[in-house]
């Protein structure tokens, strides 16, 4: 899969399939549509693009949302589905400028040559969000392209949504997440060398930190922690640790029955439970004795899920 930043980037197209959308989380909803792209891209003969923006345009307004999945996991999760391009418009006072009607002609159609064109019906894009998929249509039946809309996917009674996925994992209801997402909801990334306090309290930590402005999750969880080729249990706390007067968001995982070295090396974090929120403590005593309280919750936890496999 090609990755195009920037429109200089862009070498003009004769023709090409397209959609549209910042795709956080590649969830089922998201999966449904790029399958569908790339099926309709190879009948066409043509390649597949996802258009997307950076920052997005709710970012750039001001609105910024947590995001479900990092650069580097959306990229791997596109190129499962099969995609050819996913093309990144940097997204700037002058492009936000472009009416809706102009980034159909200027863009889609000059420089992407586009043939075909899936798009939700309640989508809008443009200055002043002038366009829509009736605009679209406009365009179709002045020009030699096909434009279809989305589907929605409906995963236990709701429909598939990014919005949707942050409510569940806020809420902690992570298999309803989960099942949206279309996988376990996870975050991943290499083991740093931290300030070792927790060695201090004995409740030492592996730490992971958070490349993303707004994580979806704060707080205290039971997690499951994937870390060379083997699966641990533990309670991982991600956040900024008022306790310690900490500055940038940070996941840190303690886990059981665990003595290894393992800085520099990929881990992955997935979230089975939640214990509580994150809270400042007057003392590094008071935040031992929760901790104690915290870890015995997970053990509890997994413990049951233990009890309720079939034996």
């Amino acid at each position: 899969m090609n990755i195009i930043r920037g429109l200089h980037n862009l070498k003009k197209l004769s023709s090409s399939a397209i959609t549209i959308g910042n795709f956080d989380g590649v969830h089922v909803g998201h999966q449904h549509i790029i399958s569908h792209l790339v099926k309709k891209a190879k009948a066409l003969n043509v390649p597949s693009i996802l258009i997307s923006f950076s920052p997005t345009p709710q970012s750039f307004f001001g609105r910024e949302q947590a995001t479900l999945t990092s650069f580097k996991q959306k990229q791997l999760l596109l190129k499962k589905l099969g995609l050819d391009t996913h093309l990144i418009i940097a997204f700037d006072q002058k492009f936000s400028r472009l009416s809706g009607a102009d980034f159909i002609q200027k863009i889609l159609l000059d420089q992407l040559g586009m043939k075909f064109c899936l798009i939700g019906d309640d989508f809008r894009f443009g200055a002043g969000r002038t366009g829509d998929f009736k605009l679209l249509q406009t365009f179709a039946q002045q020009h030699t392209f096909n434009v279809e809309n989305t589907q929605s996917v409906l995963c236990h009674g709701h429909r598939a949504s990014s919005s949707k996925i942050r409510e569940f994992l806020s809420q902690g209801q992570f298999k309803l997440a989960s099942a949206m997402l279309g996988r376990e909801f996870s975050i991943s990334g290499k083991i740093t060398r931290g300030k070792q306090l927790g060695r201090t309290i004995n409740f030492p930590t592996i730490n992971i930190p958070i490349k993303r402005n707004i994580s979806p999750v704060l707080g205290v969880f039971s997690v499951q922690v994937l870390l060379s080729g083997k699966t641990f249990n533990g309670v991982c706390n991600i956040g900024k640790r008022p306790t310690v007067n900490g500055e940038n968001t940070l996941l840190e995982v303690f886990l059981f029955n665990f003595n290894q070295t393992v800085y520099g090396e990929f881990a992955s974090v997935i979230f089975r439970q939640r214990i509580r929120e994150e809270q400042k403590f007057d003392s590094f005593d008071q935040l031992k004795e929760q901790i104690k309280l915290d870890v015995k919750i997970a053990e509890d936890f997994f413990n049951q899920r233990l009890d309720q496999l079939p034996g």
